[in-house]
């Protein structure tokens, strides 16, 4: 987890330290989601504290975030498999990359994860930390998106299409949360 934080930290800290805080929150809430992650913990962790180091200004080859920073991570740092596709496809990435025409770029070189706790575990760290590193629900930060980026940018069609399935996966960890049941 160390190198993930040192990297996410160089990466985004010194050009966005906004995502950077975002970054750091969506991390504190994949740690405390230790107990039902088990073994996977410090994979979660690692790609949470990472999830937007694509947004990086050196990084940003396609524009497209989740794709150029789990290129950066294979490429540049050898970075674990399981961590670059988390990275990858992190909060319905493949629904903004067909919107972007490059769905069959990053399933190709990045496929979904079969673990569907660890994918939802992601979403849900990420769709309720705010832009501050803040706890949030998913219906805030969703609207929060659609707000920041508009209905009508590729981030809020994208942001709109993916909403059930968002709500759908927050829903999942939520629920496992409550029946207590660590992996």
């Amino acid at each position: 987890m160390d190198w993930a934080w040192k990297i996410a930290e160089k990466e985004l800290a010194p050009t966005i330290p906004r995502r950077w805080k975002h970054s750091r929150g969506v991390a504190d809430r994949a740690a405390g989601l230790g107990t039902w992650v088990g073994p996977d913990t410090e994979l979660l962790a690692s790609a949470a504290v990472l999830h937007d180091v694509g947004y990086a200004p050196r990084l940003a080859v396609t524009g497209f975030h989740p794709l150029d920073g789990a290129r950066f991570l294979r490429d540049e740092h050898g970075a674990d498999e399981r961590v670059t596709r988390l990275v990858a496809n992190h909060s319905f990435a493949l629904l903004e990359a067909e919107e972007r025409g490059l769905r069959e770029i990053l399933e190709s070189e990045f496929p979904l994860l079969e673990d569907q706790f660890l994918v939802d575990a992601l979403v849900y760290c990420d769709m309720t930390t705010t832009p501050d590193g803040e706890p949030t629900t998913a219906r805030e930060r969703v609207a929060e998106i659609v707000g920041r980026y508009g209905d009508d940018s590729i981030v809020g069609r994208f942001i709109r299409r993916a909403e059930p399935e968002i709500y759908a996966a927050v829903g999942r960890v939520e629920t496992a949360m409550g029946n207590a049941q660590p992996r």
